[in-house]
């Protein structure tokens, strides 16, 4: 046994990591441990065997003996952890799924301790995308153990980085089908390992899992939240690159000032939002392809029906950028729509688009937000909700000073309901804008709002205090006294309500303080090498030639001195000389000149001496500069300072020329914005009249096919009434007319109390010829033998037709036969003309009929 183990010692520690004897391995893995951890640097000779085999180290991950798996593990991670990047990125794709498959689900808790180290250190020495893409398809094995091990070293990694660092999406898209899964080891550290994505992501996850569990695992899920809801994670390891920082920054003494702005941003951190963790999505070729041509509709049902068709593809987390030109002009035309379903879901789609673009959706702002603050005279809650939650999208994507200047002109305007929601819209943007607004913005909106505390609306006046108050809060109460003054003391108290109980996210910070300047340790250095004259003490010779003079080498005085020497402060401020006696004011420094070392001391030196030896108080600024220049030094510096005046002067008219032009373009985009609706109106008119003159010539069609049915119906029964009527014959038109007359009052005058005598039977005789058969004269003349009492065939009864006393009988018949043929000529005329009548009224009738049906 001796001999075998001094045998194995002269192999290559590679030869026995991989021998049949488990303790030759284990030897071998105790010795390229101790080996890693003593080595000088990552490019040392002990690692470059275990690099030259890259698939050596899964096969001492997926060791079979539980021992030397363990010490196996062990030299893994000191190889990692000394062998640095290189060791990482040679041996990481064929190491982890040993791993994963032998030392994750070893049953010996070192040993899955070690297992879940030497994955962390793969992440900490490179980037966790790589180990991801190993991990991921380990959720999907066909081994339960193998899952929960997986799902268990996820939850391990986000807690160590957190989701900032390692990408949370390919794991979230995994957790509905964790969920469901049939092993309750998976599902609990399923659960385990949302709970640890839900300190960092908070509700910005759901969207991706949520709606696809079941009741019971929302409620479960829900409850879990709720105690980590308060939490805020850090990250437990720093990667190598994140490490060098750190330490890079503490070697430049950096690291204390920026961990308190670290600190602030992890208070402001709620999370983070969906936003950064989807795709975008491309809503304009999701769009309905007749969107056009429905949202211009005359029915409000279709423009109803196509805004929910739209709202479904615009309601998503993030959304592609593109040209929404088209989208907004419907929205901004909606705004105006008679019907309020119509507007609630425009104003909702308009949130959606806003939301998803953020601040790529602030170019539109010109166009959608005026006719949006316009509609919010609604009354009905439901609406103006809706329209409130679309202009606090508009403001998140801009910013409080795009929105301010419309939402201002808004409070002024007359209908009271436009003023609330106006108002409490500015108090919406005050409460949650990061940025303090400058001094001008507070000015306009405290003027703004100060103005409807005395409005006749009490809303209007309470949201207007609201608004003051909030406003307070972020600029301070100092700043705010200014617009307080004129204020009673009932509207201050009511301000001063809201801005106890106002919550906002920006402040405005205090200037800070200039640093403060070191007092000076002696007297000022000499200028040129030679010590100046003593503060307040007498200047005794000034240069002669001051242009020639230089820091480096000054030029020696002469002898005759100047009884005042001029000097400049700033621009055209000008010094003299003083008498020795004179002080100069505490806030002006001494000017200081170059001297020539004096021979002996002047009278009076020594009592000005003491006020040179104390540090004078440090001045705003130092005014000595100028002192040692030349004059064409000086003659630039006021060319440069005349120089920056035009500067400022001309990029004030610059920036008044870019205001104007920045107002014209708003004014032509308003403009652009009204030819639209207008042209847009016009084009629905045309459409309409079109319409109408299609339909009115069908009509006319449909008219002109009944009027030719008619017009044959009428000439077929033209045809039928021709054939119908035919001209009667003579007797019958008589026997007829004389049967329609007979009883008239023409006729019932002869005879009326004698017994009747018919016509019709007088001439009920037709000649040859079709003539009437009248009686004849000898017929009517003829005597004959009469019944007593009988008259004449006309007679009456009574005898009033018999011939009067003393007349013969043939004078009398022959009287009555006259007058009877007189009689019978008048009805033959008269039957004549009826006939005629009656024929003119058939033909008449007959034509008109026919007429009527022609119409």
């Amino acid at each position: 046994m001796a001999d075998q183990e001094e045998d194995f010692s002269h192999l290559p520690i590679t030869d026995r990591a991989v021998h049949k004897n488990w303790k030759v391995r284990k030897a071998a893995f105790e010795e390229a441990t101790k080996a890693f951890t003593n080595s000088p640097d990552e490019d040392a000779e002990c690692f470059r065997d275990w690099l030259h085999d890259l698939g050596l180290w899964k096969k001492v991950a997926m060791d079979s003996n539980v021992a030397a798996q363990l010490d196996g593990l062990t030299a893994l991670c000191a190889f990692l952890q000394y062998g640095g990047y290189n060791a990482c990125v040679r041996t990481r794709q064929n190491t982890i799924s040993g791993i994963v498959e032998k030392g994750l689900t070893s049953a010996k808790a070192g040993t899955k301790e070690k297992s879940v180290e030497a994955i962390l250190l793969y992440i900490e020495l490179d980037t966790p995308g790589p180990v991801l893409e190993e991990l991921m398809p380990f959720l999907t094995h066909k081994m339960a153990k193998v899952i929960a091990a997986t799902v268990n070293v996820l939850g391990r990694i986000y807690g160590a980085y957190g989701a900032k660092i390692v990408d949370p999406k390919p794991v979230l898209k995994m957790l509905p089908k964790l969920f469901g899964s049939a092993d309750k080891n998976v599902r609990a550290e399923t659960t385990t390992l949302t709970v640890e994505l839900y300190k960092w992501l908070k509700d910005g996850m759901k969207p991706f899992f949520f709606e696809e569990l079941k009741p019971a695992q929302q409620k479960d899920l829900e409850t879990e939240f709720a105690k980590v809801k308060d939490e805020k994670p850090k990250q437990a390891r720093l990667l190598r690159s994140q490490q060098a920082q750190a330490e890079e920054a503490e070697a430049t003494g950096e690291a204390e000032e920026e961990a308190p702005e670290e600190e602030a941003a992890e208070e402001d951190d709620g999370g983070m939002d969906a936003y950064d963790l989807v795709d975008p999505v491309d809503v304009l070729a999701k769009m309905p392809a007749n969107f056009g041509d429905m949202i211009a509709s005359t029915k409000w049902k279709d423009r109803k029906d196509t805004l929910d068709e739209l709202f479904k593809v615009v309601n998503t987390p993030k959304i592609q950028n593109a040209n929404y030109d088209e989208l907004i002009r419907a929205f901004a035309k909606s705004m105006k729509d008679a019907n309020v379903a119509v507007v609630t879901v425009a104003s909702q789609c308009n949130e959606a688009l806003a939301k998803g673009l953020r601040e790529q959706y602030a170019k539109y702002r010109s166009q959608i937000m005026a006719p949006t603050l316009e509609r919010l005279k609604e009354k009905k809650q439901s609406v103006t909700d809706a329209l409130g939650a679309s202009l606090d999208a508009i403001f998140a994507s801009c910013g409080l000073s795009d929105i301010l200047e419309e939402t201002l002109e808004f409070l002024k305007h007359k209908n009271p309901n436009v003023k609330l929601e106006t108002c409490k819209f500015l108090v919406r943007c005050l409460r949650t804008t990061k940025v303090p607004p400058s001094k001008a913005e507070a000015k306009a909106i405290a003027d703004g709002t100060s103005k409807l505390l005395g409005d006749t609306s009490a809303p209007v006046r309470d949201s207007s205090a609201e608004a003051l108050g909030t406003l307070m809060k972020i600029i301070g109460e100092r700043a705010m006294n200014p617009y307080l003054e004129s204020l009673d003391e009932i509207r201050k108290t009511k301000i001063k309500e809201f801005f106890a109980t106002a919550v906002v996210k920006a402040k405005e910070k205090p200037a800070a303080p200039p640093p403060p300047k070191a007092a000076p340790k002696g007297p000022p250095k000499k200028l040129g090498g030679k010590a100046p004259a003593g503060r307040g003490g007498p200047v005794k010779k000034a240069p002669a030639a001051p242009q020639e003079h230089s820091l480096e080498e000054p030029a020696p005085p002469k002898a005759a001195p100047k009884k005042a020497v001029p000097g400049k402060i700033g621009s055209g401020l000008r010094l003299t000389r003083k008498p020795a006696a004179a002080a100069p004011p505490p806030s002006a420094p001494s000017p200081t000149f170059e001297d020539e070392p004096p021979a002996a001391p002047p009278k009076g030196r020594s009592l000005v001496r003491p006020q040179a030896a104390q540090p004078p108080p440090p001045p705003p600024e130092p005014v000595s500069y100028n002192y040692g220049l030349a004059a064409a030094e000086k003659a630039e510096l006021e060319e440069l300072r005349h120089m920056k005046e035009v500067w400022i002067s001309q990029i004030d008219q610059l920036t008044a020329s870019k205001n104007a032009l920045n107002k014209e373009v708003t004014e032509l985009r308003i403009q652009n914005s009204s030819l639209i609706d207008e042209n847009t109106h016009n084009t629905l008119a045309i459409r309409a009249k079109e319409a109408q003159l299609v339909r009115s010539r069908a009509d006319a069609e449909s008219a002109q096919g009944a009027l030719e049915k008619l017009q044959r119906e009428v000439d077929r029964l033209k045809r039928e009434l021709a054939r119908s009527v035919r001209p009667a014959s003579p007797t019958d038109s008589v026997h007829d007319q004389i049967s329609s007359l007979n009883g008239s009052s023409q006729y019932n005058s002869m005879g009326r109390n004698s017994k009747r005598l018919s016509f019709q039977s007088q001439m009920s005789m037709e000649d040859a010829n079709g003539n009437l058969g009248l009686p004849s004269r000898d017929r009517m003349v003829s005597p004959g033998p009469r019944s007593p009492g009988a008259g004449s065939n006309f007679g009456d009864n009574g005898g009033r037709n018999s011939p009067a006393p003393g007349t013969s009988r043939n004078s009398t018949a022959t009287d009555s036969s006259v007058e009877n043929w007189r009689r019978a000529a008048e009805v033959t005329s008269a039957l004549k003309q009826r006939i005629e009548q009656m024929k003119r009224q058939n033909f008449g009738k007959a034509g008109g009929y026919g007429a009527s049906r022609g119409q």
